[in-house]
């Protein structure tokens, strides 16, 4: 498939990959070593075992996703328990071939990860003595735990911020893909945002979800080089009606009125790229923004209730809107109180994000918790990893510049970081992800 105003693509390796991983992959994996992925883990796991948080989830635990479809897995996927997201640069030294080896051997290795398997010819224990295991074993004896790997394509891949094309693809950049804005009250890091390529792990097992990531770095050593991570915990949506509305670390549920799997004709208006639109090799894609948003956990716990559910426009216990009802109650923003005041005040958070506020927009969530550690004053380094898919960025820029300008839940957050990635269709087996923007 190809864009009719793109030229033609110079003579490069075939779209179809043996099953195997490539030399250049199998020498990252002999030599790479991955820098703090995964700390923490240990002890993540032991909390579940105390909490007896997973006793209840064997069926989950086994069940697994096939990683080739018409659309990548871990976007309407119901939603895991755990994340761990990673944005990667490509080397400096890195051509168009090793982008496209890297896509093929990453696929290879999301097949098998996503099925349960060891990556690499010979696993983590069945290869030579004398040579670094193929994989890095700490997923051994762990099922596949509802796995998904969702790869992203950032701006910078197609063109660097100083405008040169590296792999020959800016004539291919959809032109929705674009650096997110800098929207009123931003504090971004630069340091944990952006990047050319991303990788979403997401499983209801903490390690298997890092065993993921903490592998594909390996694999891309030499042409590509983490540039931010971040691990997630407790889903702050629900992407499917099979599953309860969860809490985020405030207290409230998040999430009551998500996109869900089983709204088909939601999903594919408000989700994926439809031909037609924009950038042909995306239809059947969509565009993943992630905001790296800091709660100021201490201010929020000293708020009082009242004022709690006014900024969100809520109740905490039952999740209903202040309009009457229970959760799923349809918010009545015309209903006054006391002095003809709106029920839900004006500068509500579930009334800023409301589709009837924003043109009919929604966008699909699978945001996740986060808790750091601490910062230098002592303060909890904690809060949402925010994470949408939509059928156009504009979808998310809409709605969060509505939120930045109005919203009274900023008093209490800070986004911090940013990123915009293309997320192509998936992969039909025998190819590889992203195989059309090569095309």
């Amino acid at each position: 498939m190809t864009d009719s105003t793109s030229p033609p693509p110079p003579a490069e390796k075939s779209a179809e990959k043996p099953a195997g991983i490539s030399r250049r992959g199998l020498l990252g994996l002999a030599g790479a070593g991955v820098a703090g992925i995964g700390i923490g883990i240990a002890a993540d796991r032991a909390v579940l075992a105390a909490t007896g948080a997973g006793s209840g989830a064997a069926a989950s635990a086994t069940r697994s996703y096939d990683f080739y479809g018409t659309h990548q897995a871990g976007i309407v996927t119901p939603a895991q328990d755990r994340l761990h997201f990673a944005a990667f640069d490509m080397s400096a030294s890195a051509t168009r071939a090793d982008l496209i080896e890297l896509l093929q051997d990453w696929t290879i290795a999301a097949a098998a990860m996503t099925a349960g398997k060891d990556i690499g010819e010979y696993g983590a224990v069945s290869g030579p003595y004398d040579a670094p295991p193929e994989d890095t074993g700490e997923a051994q004896g762990l099922p596949p735990s509802g796995l998904t790997i969702t790869f992203g394509f950032g701006p910078t891949l197609f063109s660097t911020t100083d405008g040169v094309d590296r792999f020959g693809l800016a004539a291919r950049r959809p032109a929705e893909l674009v650096t997110l804005p800098h929207f009123p009250g931003d504090m971004l890091d630069p340091a944990a945002s952006d990047g050319d390529l991303c990788i979403q792990a997401c499983a209801d097992d903490p390690q298997v979800a890092v065993h993921a990531i903490r592998n594909l770095s390996r694999i891309a050593f030499g042409r590509a080089a983490l540039r931010w991570s971040q691990l997630g915990f407790g889903r702050t949506s629900s992407t499917s009606t099979s599953q309860a509305t969860p809490r985020n670390l405030f207290g409230f549920k998040d999430g009551t009125a998500n996109i869900k799997a089983e709204e088909p004709a939601a999903v594919n208006d408000q989700v994926w790229v439809q031909s037609g639109d924009s950038t042909a090799w995306m239809t059947g894609g969509c565009y993943l923004v992630t905001r790296r948003i800091r709660m100021t956990i201490e201010t929020w716990d000293r708020t009082i209730l009242r004022e709690q559910e006014a900024v969100i426009g809520r109740n905490k216990g039952e999740g209903a809107p202040l309009s009457g009802g229970t959760e799923f109650t349809e918010p009545d923003f015309e209903v006054t109180g006391r002095g003809d005041e709106p029920l839900i005040a004006t500068t509500a958070h579930v009334r800023l994000a409301h589709p009837t506020e924003n043109s009919g927009i929604r966008m699909l969530r699978r945001g996740y918790n986060f808790v750091d550690g601490n910062d230098a004053l002592g303060r909890l380094e904690a809060g949402l990893f925010f994470i949408s898919f939509q059928r156009e960025p504009e979808q998310f820029t809409t709605v969060q510049l509505n939120l930045a300008r109005n919203d009274a839940l900023n008093e209490y957050i800070r986004h911090v970081g940013s990123a915009l990635f293309a997320v192509p269709p998936g992969a039909r087996p025998g190819s590889y992800v992203g195989a059309p923007l090569f095309a």
